[in-house]
């Protein structure tokens, strides 16, 4: 008998129609709202029933004939046969995302590119049902974060490549915010590319897009303004910067706050303001809470920066920014590398 191991909208709307009942019948049959079956039926795989309502699945899961346990795994795996992927398999593949998100956020590239490719390499997504598509979307997510933070960001198999793959699983899927989520993770490739002003204008568009949060529609406000901030439009960009840091601060979101900090002190660098540069880099350099080999390389990049804007402070900018290409090197933060380089070509020239 196949078996649950965590309930979402879809396993509890198949539990449904395993055991042929209205929505109506099924919310009386376990004992919710009708409202709840509904919210099941709409959304899928992206809702989780709380943890006392999956026991109440587990138990009426249980209690059903053999007939309609038959019924259950053919709503699930409709392909059937030897071909389809077991929750058993399902369950390994979400703990390796896990896992990959952790690796990525600490730059373990290897071992974060082993986790997902011994899932994506194997597997035609073609065959794959829903739940499984919805694995292989972010497992492809996972790999462009992977692929751009290496620098990887055009060609067949770079960061770009990879988002625009599982944007199409998640169109299919019908799941708007992850949608609307790799749309802004391919707005950050396009400014990576040299791309600023019709970067700015996308994350314009994005920063207002219902499909998003309120934290990302914040964080496409903020790199609206880190996109004209590089263009030289640093009256306008210092603006939207502010209002971004705002809005992290009444959502409650303080490394992103912290962030805002490092953005606000390049821009006031770009328009010469070096005390309030300063002033910026010092409360993101003292307020930021993860402390991952790319967070450093960046702050330290802007620090590096803006002390070198000043001639007094220039063989201490020089420094900072040695130490900072060293890490990145060490991390393989290529992209982060080039910066850096720029950063120090500019000044000498």
């Amino acid at each position: 008998m196949v078996s649950v191991q965590q309930w979402t909208g879809r396993e509890a709307s198949a539990l449904r129609a395993a055991l042929r009942m209205s929505t109506r019948a099924f919310a009386e049959h376990l004992g919710v709202a009708l409202r709840t079956v509904a919210k099941w039926e709409s959304l899928g795989a992206e809702t989780q029933p709380r943890p006392d309502t999956q026991a109440i699945l587990d138990t009426a899961l249980a209690r059903a004939d053999a007939a309609a346990h038959a019924r259950f795994e053919a709503v699930l795996y409709p392909q059937g046969g030897g071909g389809r992927s077991h929750p058993a398999d399902y369950e390994s593949w979400t703990e390796d995302i896990e896992r990959a998100v952790v690796c990525i956020s600490r730059q373990d590239f290897p071992f974060a590119s082993t986790l997902l490719n011994r899932w994506l390499a194997p597997r035609d997504p073609h065959g794959l049902d829903h739940k499984g598509l919805y694995l292989y979307g972010r497992s492809l997510v996972l790999l462009g974060d992977l692929q751009r933070d290496q620098g990887a960001i055009l060609g067949p198999l770079s960061a770009r490549q990879s988002y625009l793959t599982a944007r199409g699983m998640f169109g299919e899927l019908d799941i708007p915010r992850r949608v609307a989520q790799i749309e802004l993770s391919l707005t950050v490739v396009h400014e990576m590319s040299g791309h600023l002003d019709a970067s700015a204008h996308q994350y314009e568009q994005l920063a207002v897009d219902g499909r998003l949060s309120r934290r990302d529609r914040a964080r496409a406000r903020l790199w609206v303004g880190t996109a004209l901030s590089k263009e030289g439009n640093n009256a306008y960009a210092t603006n939207v910067m502010v209002s971004a840091t705002r809005e992290f601060e009444d959502i409650g979101e303080p490394e992103d706050w912290s962030v805002a900090h490092q953005k606000l002190a390049l821009a006031h660098r770009g328009a010469g303001n070096l005390t309030q540069a300063l002033h910026y880099i010092d409360i993101a350099r003292t307020t930021g809470t993860v402390d991952s080999p790319m967070q450093r390389v960046r702050l330290d990049t802007a620090y590096g920066h803006i002390l070198l804007s000043d001639a007094a402070t220039r063989n201490d900018g020089l420094s900072v920014l040695d130490q900072a290409a060293q890490v990145a090197r060490q991390y393989g933060l290529s992209h982060q590398v080039r910066s850096i380089e720029g950063i120090r070509n500019g000044q000498q020239g």
